[in-house]
């Protein structure tokens, strides 16, 4: 496989350890010439790749939020948090109860040596986002008890887990997606403590875990598990061996545990959500950097049976990267392009359809999406959630913000948005990882939704 230059790495990390200064000079001489907008719907514009010698790395820095400071939501919204002071909170999961569980995690230590120069910079980029922190290995418990939309009760609810993520309940089983296993718990209604070891359901690819974060869902009927796996790399430069089972979906059947790839190249699948209408699987995936800041967009799409989406050979069906070598034209041609274009670079994570919630009217027709935040794109973009409107299953027409702020004045990050689900009231939770907040959004009459 061809990897990057390692020149062009030499001076990045020269560059990074430089400061400031060297790195707006040299390192941003590539931007977007087309508007952000021009990255979303179901056919976005796709120019032309331009590699550069250094790839832009334009990332938000950590400011956090002042006391008292939010974000901003749409009109007619209201925001307010649900819960703060977390460690990296990452991912929501509802129980059937309306209590809340939040996955605190981060990247794991895994052991493996250093994959060279390249993952150094990407280590650098996220600790100065605010990722550099070490796990904190546990899912904590909240409970808003007298339904004034802030959450008065909090337990550490399970712990000593491996870099968990996805969390998906089937009965009286809690299963929880690690870097590496999945696993699951024994969970009775209202408990808010579990103490029992976690019991391995299946291994999941690991090692480097350039993409940790593993997701789980549970089949309406509650026979099947979809999990995702991301890639081990950008667009394979670490080696295809590496890349074994990863940037893809997996089925698991809880009856007779047979696991299978359910969809492939799919880079960095994040989110999880069966849509309502036609009961099809969705999930939002983070597509490849590093040719340009007007490509590759993000993408929401929903998840056919044995469909390839093109990864690493190709993007948006058939749209070839000449980077990877050897080409695969026979893949390229199997390829089929995602539904829905979310933006380049914004690192789309959470998704959660909006049919059951109790917002005004405007926001109950579509899916909520979480936007990380982009650090290969100049200008940036993400750093938001958005609402894809749907109808008849199927997106129609363009996304609306509807939490925005999370970038300062000074373009420095007061907070991330991660996973995003409805809470028992039908209001939307939102979790900031850098912000350290679960925040709540309600309809914007001061009704108790």
């Amino acid at each position: 496989m061809r990897t990057r230059s390692k020149l062009g790495l030499a001076a990045l990390a020269l560059i990074l350890a430089g400061g400031a200064a060297f790195v707006r000079f040299i390192v941003y001489p590539e931007k977007a010439t087309l508007s952000a907008a021009a990255g979303e719907g179901a056919n976005p514009q796709l120019p032309a790749p331009n590699p550069t010698l250094m790839p832009t790395v334009n990332i938000a820095r950590v400011a956090r939020w002042e006391k008292g400071a939010k974000p901003q939501p749409a009109a007619g919204l209201q925001v307010a948090a649900y819960a703060e002071g977390f460690d990296h909170p990452r991912w929501l999961y509802l129980l059937p109860n309306g209590d809340v569980l939040v996955a605190e995690a981060n990247k794991p230590e895994t052991g493996d040596p250093s994959t060279g120069i390249a993952d150094w910079v990407a280590d650098k980029v996220k600790a100065s986002a605010g990722a550099g922190v070490k796990s904190p290995e546990r899912i904590v418990l909240l409970r808003d008890k007298d339904g004034d939309g802030v959450a008065e009760e909090r337990h550490v609810f399970l712990k000593d887990l491996h870099s968990p993520f996805g969390m998906a309940l089937v009965g009286s089983d809690l299963y929880v997606a690690n870097a590496d296993a999945l696993v699951k718990v024994p969970y009775a209604a209202g408990q808010t403590e579990i103490t029992a070891k976690p019991e391995k359901v299946v291994d999941l690819p690991a090692g480097i875990n350039h993409h940790w974060t593993k997701n789980v869902i549970a089949s309406p009927d509650g026979a099947k598990l979809f999990v995702t796996v991301g890639s081990n790399s950008n667009v394979a430069e670490n080696g295809l061996d590496k890349e074994k089972g990863r940037a893809a979906i997996w089925e698991y059947t809880i009856a007779t545990k047979a696991m299978r790839e359910y969809a492939t190249g799919l880079r960095n699948p994040n989110g999880l959500a069966f849509e309502p209408v036609t009961g099809k699987l969705w999930t939002a995936v983070n597509e490849r950097d590093e040719i340009g800041s007007d490509l590759v967009p993000d993408y929401i799409t929903s998840v056919q049976d044995g469909a390839f989406y093109g990864w690493p050979w190709s993007y948006w069906g058939q749209h070839v990267d000449e980077r990877v070598q050897p080409p695969r034209p026979d893949l390229v041609a199997k390829a089929i392009a995602p539904d829905y274009a979310v933006g380049t670079h914004t690192a789309s994570l959470g998704i959660a359809f909006s049919m059951d919630s109790k917002l005004p009217e405007t926001w109950r027709s579509g899916l909520f999406v979480a936007q990380h935040g982009s650090w290969n794109r100049r200008p940036k973009s993400g750093y938001k959630v958005i609402y894809v409107p749907f109808k008849d299953g199927k997106p129609a027409g363009q996304p609306v913000d509807v939490l925005t702020g999370f970038l300062n004045a000074d373009e420095k990050a007061q907070g991330r948005p991660v996973g995003v689900i409805l809470d028992k009231t039908g209001a939307l939770l939102v979790s900031d990882d850098v912000g350290k907040t679960v925040w709540r959004v309600s309809g914007g009459d001061g009704a108790r939704y």
